[in-house]
């Protein structure tokens, strides 16, 4: 349960919020950012998730002003870490609401990949978004900080 002023809470992002959620599946992506971008490859993934026999995995996405990682839930393995100078959009889907997506740029490849989640409730998908935007806030206003000394 989040508390209603947990948007004002810098100390537990810091050490990174946990959410647990389903992995619902990557696709390619043109561009870096934008809502109708994202809408269209979040209904691709939606809709290749359905088709697919294998259960979705079960993960712990943890936001912190570092970046976003991904360990499964079940084994506690780690499957990704993804750091926020690479990651480029997040949003909640306006049609499915419980699915939130990020884009970020493959370290491998170089290319854009669109990683969506199921969550349990539209208001999860909703906090892990705002958590994500305040991760970017906070890793800039860091980044400024270091920066200003020199």
């Amino acid at each position: 349960e989040l508390p209603e002023s947990w948007a004002d809470m810098q100390e537990p992002l810091l050490e990174g919020m946990c959410f647990t959620l389903k992995y619902l599946g990557m696709t390619l992506v043109e561009k870096p950012k934008g809502e109708d971008m994202a809408a269209a490859a979040i209904r691709r993934i939606v809709a290749t998730a359905r088709v697919g026999a294998r259960k979705s995995q079960k993960v712990i996405l943890t936001v912190s002003p570092r970046g976003i990682s991904l360990q499964d839930a079940d084994t506690k393995e780690m499957v990704e870490n993804i750091s926020i100078y690479r990651i480029s959009y997040c949003t909640t889907d306006k049609l499915q609401n419980k699915v939130f997506a990020y884009v970020a740029q493959s370290q491998e490849s170089g290319a854009l990949e669109c990683h969506a989640f199921l969550s349990p409730k539209k208001k999860i998908a909703q906090a892990v978004t705002l958590t994500v935007a305040q991760a970017f806030q906070m890793a800039l206003d860091l980044w400024e900080a270091a920066h200003a000394g020199r």
